[in-house]
């Protein structure tokens, strides 16, 4: 891309139902590679890099806390080159990117890439829950 964008999702949430470190657990461990620098997978390019937008400075410094953490444990093979940047603004992508897995799940790159981390994120959850109802 030409406009410094990066790719991203706007996640709205409750606190009361889910913690900031929690997301933040996500995002590292499944929804990308925290150690791929310009690139996601088989896309590269700037507009591909890790990156988290946080919106005021407490969501700055837990993300950076937890970013030294998993370096410090070499919870990776590599160092995290996640960037974390101030949220300016948000712009949403045109409207045929919109629910794209969900209207396109024969796509190979959907199958090959997307569906992967679904997979691995309801796991994540149906783990959760067995552990809740203890």
């Amino acid at each position: 891309g030409t406009t410094d964008h990066a790719e991203s999702v706007e996640v709205v949430y409750d606190p009361s139902r889910i913690s900031y470190g929690q997301i933040l657990k996500v995002f590292f461990a499944i929804a990308h590679d925290p150690t791929q620098l310009n690139r996601q997978g088989p896309d590269t390019g700037r507009q591909y890099r890790s990156a988290i937008f946080y919106a005021d400075g407490e969501q700055k410094r837990v993300a950076e806390a937890y970013i030294e953490q998993l370096n410090k444990a070499h919870v990776f093979d590599q160092p995290i080159v996640t960037e974390v940047v101030p949220l300016q603004a948000f712009y949403q992508a045109e409207t045929y990117h919109q629910d794209y897995a969900a209207r396109n799940p024969l796509n190979p790159y959907i199958v090959f890439n997307a569906q992967p981390k679904v997979r691995k994120l309801r796991a994540y959850q149906q783990a959760k829950e067995k552990i809740r109802n203890r």
